[in-house]
């Protein structure tokens, strides 16, 4: 029986090989995902192992609000110069040096425009000397106030050389600031740049005072140890020497901190690859049901004369599953070589494209390998599983018989589907409701799942009909006629080729639906509820966003045809000991009237130095009211206690809390990061616009738009996120199409005799291969139509569930539905082209012949 299974699975190795590419495809994500995860993990490590390697133990103040990788950016609480000097007093410390290194500092190019980074953050520092990791390639170390210093990468990306004047954007300023550019340095082994970073390096006051707002301060201090103390013991004497406000680790563990840290956000990454990974086997899934369920169809005479010879049930499904198991293993292993492949491809692209990281070596971690040959063999076994059960019942009598296809009610399969659509639609309305606690996500997920599985068992019920329907289109001509009861001959098959093509298609329609419905929720609700004509704003490409001098409000306020000017600074902050999102205004009263602030309780037109504002949703929460003190600590400066002076309705334009515009110093961004501009009545917005831009000369990551521009800019991420979804779920859509070759192939084969006698009777060549054309086509678009469908209501339901965050319009994407109906029958076209070849040269004597 083992000989005679793997004799079978030769003679039918082209017919496995498309469904063993869709496991190839999804197993290809898996190891992928799991190579470029640790390729760049470690590359971190080599990373920041190196740039601490001079560093025996290093001193941080505790950050007044802890941030996560996902959360932003964060900021390190200023370290008094009076500790550098306590540091030194401990034994066993040779010396102690204050540094200063934040994010923010953007040098602005030779073309006007300001040197952006994809991810590796912009360091402003202080300039402390050269070391065996960095070295002066060029002029000299900066030593007036008005001097600074940057990396080789940086200087080549600006396009500036030493002796220019250049003018660099800052954290605590983002008024752009000339300095003249005095040096350029490089590190150890002719690099440019450690990991992609932009470095620019000022005189110790300056850096302090741009990048930290306040003088006599560092973010850390790096400590040498005496000759014969170890770091270990040397960082918890200088631990017990400071007390606990400040946080003591030894290089290593600032190396593996800071590495974790950025793997944090590389383990959501991971997380989404594998996503994309289950869509993709999911698919693959249908593919290889269905090419197992047509090879079992086809081979029930020889399965029966097998059982007519001897050979029990458990025999046939042991043969059946053997096919799968060798079609498995043969996919995993070349899904394994080519995850590694696609993986390294990933991680050179992020390294080199989007930050210039010195990639350590591609390594194959275990879980690559395990992950790869678990869903590999388990996603090929358990879709050959049905067929070969099937296998196993057929009767030997069987082998006497022609038709070896029969028909089978879809009672059982229509009532399974309604059970399992009913189970999914409960997970998803018990996700969606946020009746799932913790496990929303997880909740969303099986139940999109379910809700697949079961629209494709109710596939076959409506099949029929539609695709009868569907394929009258075609029936003008014989070969649409015959193509057209070709595709409903047999509505299992094509309900399983369908589905495939439906989940590709209804993810990429759901998630357009979910976006283009916040777009259309915001720019609707951008027009009815703010009224102003333009807004100051940039688009965030890094941790913080962009902002502009606060003297451009004023100057805007005094501008002929401008009635009111409202300011926005925002924050990250502990409120009553949560984290909240909290904003300044710098007119809390023109704030009330663009954005139409409905008050509860108090007064909410002014406010005080100690004062604070809170929405309806935050005073209900936490039980506040008029009076209450609230302890609040922002990402700089001390905690501080302000009392609630007024209520407003909560509302999508409101933030939850508004401090007054005195407190934006201790933010983690201390300037305006939007402002809206109120008109006066006859002022034209062409006429203000050019005005309000030459303000915003020295600021060039923002700028000025209407309202329209404005929702434009700030959804235009969206429609970035977009392309990226669908690029990546298109893999699905090519498996599903591999998925309508496979069964039309296979179905050329199974009705050889009666393509023949077609033949024989006077159906020509060309009219041979539109019957096929036309199968594949009425089977392709029935699947997007499908999708369309399940795609639609999914995205829809989201939208009504996350009606209370603001998506408020439910807005259907209907051209790129119709693009996507359209692709899907060129596709149905393209999938027909080989098995129609195929079928149009079958010899007409032969096929009759045909057993």
């Amino acid at each position: 029986m083992f000989r005679a299974t793997l004799k079978s699975l030769l003679a039918r190795k082209l017919r496995l090989i498309l469904s063993g590419l869709a496991v190839v495809l999804g197993v290809m994500f898996v190891s992928g995902a799991f190579v470029l995860t640790d390729t760049l993990g470690r590359s971190f490590d080599a990373v920041f192992a190196e740039g601490t390697s001079e560093i025996d133990v290093n001193v941080a103040a505790k950050p007044k609000v802890a941030l996560s990788e996902v959360q932003g950016e964060q900021v390190a609480a200023p370290v008094p110069a009076a500790t550098v000097d306590r540091v030194k007093q401990v034994p066993g410390v040779t010396d102690a040096v204050g540094v200063v290194a934040a994010d923010g500092a953007r040098l602005i190019g030779s073309n006007g425009k300001v040197v952006t980074s994809f991810g590796p953050p912009q360091l402003g520092e202080n300039w402390v000397g050269e070391s065996d990791l960095l070295r002066l390639r060029e002029g000299r170390a900066p030593q007036a106030d008005d001097e600074i210093v940057i990396n080789k990468a940086l200087a080549t990306a600006a396009k500036v050389q030493v002796g220019q004047r250049v003018g660099v954007l800052t954290a605590v300023e983002s008024k752009a600031r000339q300095f003249t550019l005095v040096g350029v340095v490089g590190y150890s082994g002719d690099r440019d740049s450690i990991g992609g970073l932009n470095e620019v390096f000022f005189t110790t006051p300056v850096a302090q005072q741009l990048m930290l707002g306040q003088p006599d301060t560092f973010s850390s201090i790096t400590v040498t140890a005496a000759d014969g103390v170890t770091p270990e013991t040397l960082r918890d004497d200088v631990a017990a020497a400071l007390g606990g406000e400040y946080e003591v680790k030894t290089g290593e563990q600032l190396a593996a901190d800071s590495a974790a840290s950025l793997k944090e956000g590389l383990t959501f990454f991971n997380r989404i690859l594998l996503g994309f990974a289950a869509v993709a086997l999911l698919v693959g899934t249908f593919l290889i049901l269905n090419t197992f369920s047509i090879i079992v169809a086809q081979r029930t005479r020889e399965l029966a004369l097998m059982r007519a010879i001897g050979a029990s049930g458990r025999q046939v499904i042991g043969s059946v599953v053997l096919e799968a198991v060798v079609v498995g293993l043969i996919a995993s292993v070349l899904g394994l070589a080519a995850g590694i492949g696609i993986g390294a491809l990933l991680a050179w692209v992020f390294g080199n494209v989007a930050g210039g990281l010195d990639l350590a070596g591609v390594a194959v971690p275990p879980a690559a390998v395990i992950g790869a040959f678990s869903v590999g063999l388990v996603i090929t076994v358990v879709a050959a599983l049905l067929p070969a059960l099937r296998a196993a019942r057929i009767p030997p009598i069987a082998a006497m018989q022609d038709v070896a296809t029969p028909d089978r009610p879809l009672t059982k399969v229509t009532v399974s589907g309604g059970i399992v659509t009913g189970i999914g639609a409960v997970l998803l309305f018990l996700g969606l409701s946020g009746n799932a606690g913790d496990n929303t996500l997880a909740v969303i997920l099986a139940g999109v799942l379910f809700a697949f599985i079961g629209v494709a068992l109710l596939t076959p019920l409506i099949s029929r009909p539609v695709v009868s329907l569907l394929g009258a289109l075609f029936a003008w001509s014989v070969p649409g006629k015959l193509g057209r009861l070709n595709s409903g001959r047999n509505p299992r098959r094509t309900a399983i080729t369908a589905a495939a093509l439906m989940v590709g298609i209804a993810l990429v329609t759901g998630v357009t639906v979910i976006l283009d419905s916040a777009k259309g929720s915001f720019g609707k609700l951008a027009e009815t509820g703010v009224k102003a004509e333009l807004v100051i704003a940039g688009v965030q490409s890094g941790p913080r966003p962009p902002s502009f001098d606060p003297a451009v409000l004023e100057k805007a306020a005094a501008l002929p045809g401008v009635r009111l000017v409202d300011g926005q600074y925002g924050d990250l902050a502990i409120v009553g000991g949560e984290q909240t999102w909290v904003t300044a205004s710098s007119d809390i009263a023109a704030q009330g009237q663009i954005f139409g602030t409905e008050v509860v309780a108090g007064d909410v037109s002014r406010l005080g130095p100690d004062q604070m504002l809170v929405g309806s949703d935050v005073a209900t929460s936490r039980k506040l009211s008029v009076g209450s003190t609230v302890p609040v600590q922002l990402t700089r400066g001390e905690p501080r206690t302000y009392t609630v002076s007024g209520i407003y309705k909560s509302s999508e334009l409101n933030n939850p809390v508004v401090l007054p515009v005195e407190a934006a110093k201790d933010f983690a961004v201390p300037q305006p990061i939007q402002a809206f501009l109120q008109l006066a009545p006859g002022a034209q917005v062409a006429d203000v616009q050019p005005r309000v831009e030459a303000l915003l000369a020295d600021s060039p990551e923002v700028s000025v738009a209407d309202r329209d521009a404005f929702v434009e800019q700030q959804t235009s991420q969206l429609d970035g996120l977009l392309r990226m979804i669908q690029i990546l779920l298109a893999l699905a859509i090519v498996i599903a199409v591999l998925g309508i070759v496979n069964t039309l192939a296979l179905s050329v084969l199974e009705r050889t005799r009666e393509l023949g006698l077609l033949r024989a009777i006077g159906l020509r060549r060309a009219q041979t291969m539109r019957m096929i054309t036309v199968e594949a086509v009425v089977i392709s678009v029935f699947g997007a139509l499908l999708g369309l469908a399940v795609g639609t209501g999914l995205g829809a339901a989201v939208v009504e569930a996350l009606r209370d965050e603001g998506i408020t319009d439910l807005v259907l994407p209907w051209g790129q539905m119709g693009i996507m109906l359209g692709l899907a029958a060129i596709v149905g076209v393209v999938a027909a082209v080989l098995p129609a070849v195929r079928a149009a040269r079958i010899n007409v004597l032969g096929a009759i012949a045909h057993d």
